[in-house]
This record gives structure tokens, sequence and C-alpha cells, in this order.
């Protein structure tokens, strides 16, 4: 069983990058994982990926661009306030401008550098670098 297959989506992902891996197939699937991996795809941390309709819940198979050092799952879900992202991207990222945090907002997943922009707080999801 299952518990986080956010979590298990990009553990797969880690270590098909640190075992040399170009692509890796990611199941079971949900919409938050969709775009997860869009954000992931804008942000240049992988290649295209595609949906695979198995009638079991589904598979995301992506490819890989050798560019992800580190991801993961942020549990508990922390909340954060608009002016609070330093805190969060000094414990999660290893130096300024590098790496993304993935919060949830009320205006959609978007990365921590997009909902400083917008103003805007919410939930950290994950981190990628």
């Amino acid at each position: 069983m299952q518990a986080d297959i956010i979590n298990d989506a990009l553990v797969a992902i880690k270590n098909a990058e640190s075992i040399g891996r170009s692509e890796v197939v990611v199941a079971p699937t949900s919409k938050l994982m969709k775009s997860i991996f869009k954000l992931m795809q804008k942000n240049g941390y992988i290649g295209d990926f595609e949906y695979i309709d198995d009638k079991r819940g589904g598979k995301f198979k992506i490819s890989l661009l050798h560019k992800v050092n580190k991801c993961g799952v942020i549990k508990p879900r922390f909340s954060v306030k608009k002016d609070e992202y330093e805190k969060w991207e000094q414990r999660y990222l290893p130096a300024r401008d590098f790496g993304i945090l993935l919060v949830t907002t009320p205006a959609g997943l978007m990365t921590h550098a997009e909902a400083k922009e917008k103003q805007t707080g919410g939930r950290l999801i994950a981190y990628v670098y």
C-alpha cells in the first residue's frame, strides 16, 4: 500500500537520476502530480512526460535531463505566509536562487518565486534542486 504517491514519484525520479537512467515510469498518478511535473519541466529539471492510461490509475513516463540533485516532499505540509518564504528557502534549499519550493496556493500550484511575486501564501508541497 502506498501512503504518499507524490513522495514515491519524487524518490523514483531521484533514484533514476542517480543511477543514470534516461527515463522513469511512475505509477499511480494524480492531477497534483501532473502539475508538479509541469512545474519541474518548466524549470528545466525534467524533460517531456506523457500519461499512459493502463486502466489502473495510470502512469507517467518521464524523460530525465540529469539535472535533479535532490527532490522530496515536505511533510507536514507547512503553511507559509507571503513574507516567510526566505525562512523555508534556507531550510530546504542549499543556496539562494538554487532550486525551487513547490507551493499550493489559492491561485494554484506554483514555485516559491512566483508566489513571492504574486504576494500570496500557501502550503509547501515539495522541493527540487
